[in-house]
């Protein structure tokens, strides 16, 4: 795939603002490089993943330090359990089949992201309206099995399409949390995925020759995925303590119906 500086920059743009708005980072990383080049990079979408991990990091600095304090001085796990299970199932199959998920055309499909943004928008829309467990204030008080199954909403986002966040936030209202708590919570949990992300791509001979020969390119990408991702973290939080995911939900209905148009008529 070849790039320049504008495109990596939009990509970027793209991926700061729509890792943590539940719209699908990945998703419209598909649809932006279907229309710019025709095809799908899985590795330019991990390489740009670690500007918003590093957003991530900065913004949450004030919880992150507390937590590891609770285990070793107040030898207090339960917050630090509820991460580690709700990160274990997409940690695990990610894991296991990153090689696959890499080769396999599925993942970069149109009409997967098509699909899948229509789906998850419309659960977004008549969210409000079903039943959810008994409310619990944070994600410390969410017992082992409802961090377990936040857990496996997140696998589900290896799809694209479904988004991390999305899909954790809807599980985490589910399971009791208010919205902003569940985006909180969502946030914290997503923290170990996109540490092991930047970790395999450091770790892999053929994403560091990969990240090397693009370097200029990736590093315009990730700052700008940086500033954008943390601009998106602190509007999605102050946005969902007044209101519900019902926006985002049409925002991706309209936006899959607008993107099967264009893929039909071209």
């Amino acid at each position: 795939m070849v790039m320049d500086i504008i495109t990596t920059g939009i990509y970027g743009l793209v991926q700061g603002l729509t890792e943590f708005i539940p719209v699908s980072s990945s998703g419209h990383l598909v649809i932006a490089q279907h229309f710019f080049s025709g095809t799908s990079d899985h590795k330019l979408l991990e390489s740009i993943n670690i500007g918003t991990f590093l957003a991530l990091i900065i913004y949450y600095r004030h919880k992150i330090i507390p937590i590891f304090r609770e285990i070793f001085e107040q030898k207090k796990y339960s917050l630090a359990r509820n991460i580690l299970l709700t990160s274990l199932p997409a940690g695990i199959v990610g894991l296991a089949l990153s090689k696959w998920i890499d080769s396999v055309r599925f993942f970069g499909s149109i009409y997967v992201v098509i699909v899948t943004l229509a789906v998850v928008g419309l659960l977004m829309v008549v969210l409000e309206r079903i039943p959810k467990a008994s409310a619990v204030e944070s994600g410390e008080q969410l017992s082992w099995k409802r961090a377990l199954v936040i857990g496996l909403a997140q696998m589900l986002a290896l799809v694209p399409g479904v988004s991390r966040s999305g899909s954790t936030i809807i599980m985490g209202r589910l399971s009791g949390l208010s919205n902003k708590s569940a985006a909180e919570y969502s946030f914290l949990a997503s923290i170990p995925i996109m540490f092991a992300v930047t970790l395999k791509l450091f770790a892999s001979s053929s994403d560091r020759a990969y990240m090397i020969e693009h370097l200029p390119y990736l590093v315009v990408g990730n700052i700008i995925a940086f500033i954008s991702g943390l601009i998106a973290i602190r509007f999605l939080l102050g946005y969902l303590s007044r209101h519900d995911l019902k926006l985002f939900g049409y925002y991706r209905l309209v936006l899959a119906g607008v993107v099967l148009a264009v893929v039909l008529l071209q």
